[in-house]
């Protein structure tokens, strides 16, 4: 098949769809597969990855929230990008006015619908959650759910990557979804990782002594996060046992967060570490990964940390619970920073080390192009 991933929120500065996208543009032709990812950009360009993958740049303005990011602008130029293309298969990997897009292209191709983000858990839940319930921002949200509903209704596949997301989805009357988990990256991330010497190296980064435990948190800086109830979290288990933690980020809110962490010795933030052996060190050298955010549509960090042996420490809510799932971690009451602690010192007392069960994103691709083609040949047998 020749799949056109409509790629609204690629950036070549990173993030997690970023992430995403470099793995399907190596993973998919290894699997006989044409990958094309149609992003927008400065300049109209064409990127080759190898053979059978490449990334289309269409001529875009900048997104004015976040300067690292483009928008599509205008439907009739990645209209004109698709006819182009002649795609056997189309995937829209944004929500918001791309699936429209998508939707509206008049090609009879097969498309997905991947719900790379959870934007009512990110932004509506966490802004109204502590005044209003579920039930009620959803009615206040009614011009977003009908947005989705009415396009799933115009896709082939509503694709999530958790469980939560697909059940809510449907309980919300949106329609086709399917659940098809991602994994990590292939032979990247192992507990054989594991190096006693580093994880005293970033004790003493964090002022404490090899006796202590060591944390570890992964991801932008952005306010869906939630890193400050992490580093709360932290602090009042600190009260009990030496703890550091260790914050791999970059992003908007780096002086919120830096304020946040007022100073405290025992609490470092550092740059990501991009090199993939040496991040793979970092987190299977940690006695636990700890997360804050109930958004998560996947979690990948919190797989990674589960395919490194390390236990993870998660919010009950969203893509990060799957990972606590058979042992390999403890989950805490979403939003709620003393039950983030309380988990965080069970792990430390316990400092378990779970078994790795990991499913890797080979697994992932392989299930999803299986859904594309057996779509694409149900609408060949009826035409």
């Amino acid at each position: 098949m020749k799949i056109v991933d409509v790629c609204a929120f690629y950036s070549p500065h990173g993030g997690g769809v970023r992430t995403y996208v470099e793995q399907k543009l190596r993973i998919g032709p290894a699997m006989g597969h044409e990958i094309v990812i149609l992003a927008p950009g400065d300049e109209d360009a064409v990127i080759e990855r190898g053979p059978g993958a490449r990334i289309v740049l269409v001529k875009s303005p900048r997104f004015p929230l976040d300067r690292k990011y483009w928008y599509f602008n205008e439907p009739d130029r990645l209209h004109a990008a698709l006819d182009a293309e002649a795609p056997d298969f189309v995937e829209a990997t944004s929500p918001w006015r791309s699936a429209g897009l998508v939707a509206d292209w008049p090609g009879d191709a097969p498309r997905s619908l991947v719900m790379h983000a959870d934007p009512l858990s990110a932004y509506a839940y966490r802004w109204l959650g502590n005044v209003f319930s579920r039930e009620t921002i959803d009615r206040q949200f009614s011009v977003f759910w009908e947005h989705l509903r009415r396009h799933s209704r115009r896709f082939d596949h509503v694709v999530c990557a958790n469980s939560d997301l697909a059940r809510r989805l449907g309980e919300g009357g949106v329609s086709h979804t399917v659940t098809i988990p991602m994994g990590v990256e292939g032979g990247c991330f192992s507990p054989a990782h594991r190096d006693p010497a580093l994880r005293a190296e970033l004790l003493t980064a964090c002022e404490l002594p090899e006796s202590a435990a060591l944390l570890l948190a992964v991801g932008r800086l952005a306010p869906e996060k939630r890193w400050p109830l992490v580093i709360d979290a932290v602090g009042m288990a600190s009260q009990r046992t030496p703890i550091g933690l260790v914050m791999l980020g970059e992003g908007r809110e780096q002086r919120t967060i830096l304020r946040h962490i007022a100073g405290n010795p025992h609490v470092r933030l550092f740059a990501p570490e991009r090199e993939r052996a040496a991040f793979a060190r970092i987190m299977a050298s940690a006695d636990a990964l700890v997360h804050g955010c109930e958004a998560e549509t996947f979690c990948m960090t919190a797989a990674e940390a589960r395919a490194s042996g390390t236990p993870v420490i998660v919010p009950d809510a969203g893509g990060a619970a799957d990972h606590a799932a058979g042992g390999a971690g403890r989950t805490y009451a979403a939003a709620d920073a003393q039950a983030a602690a309380e988990a965080i010192l069970a792990v430390v007392q316990e400092r378990p080390r779970p078994a790795v069960t990991a499913r890797t994103m080979d697994a992932h691709f392989e299930d999803l192009f299986a859904a594309y083609a057996a779509c694409l040949d149900k609408r060949r047998k009826a035409a």
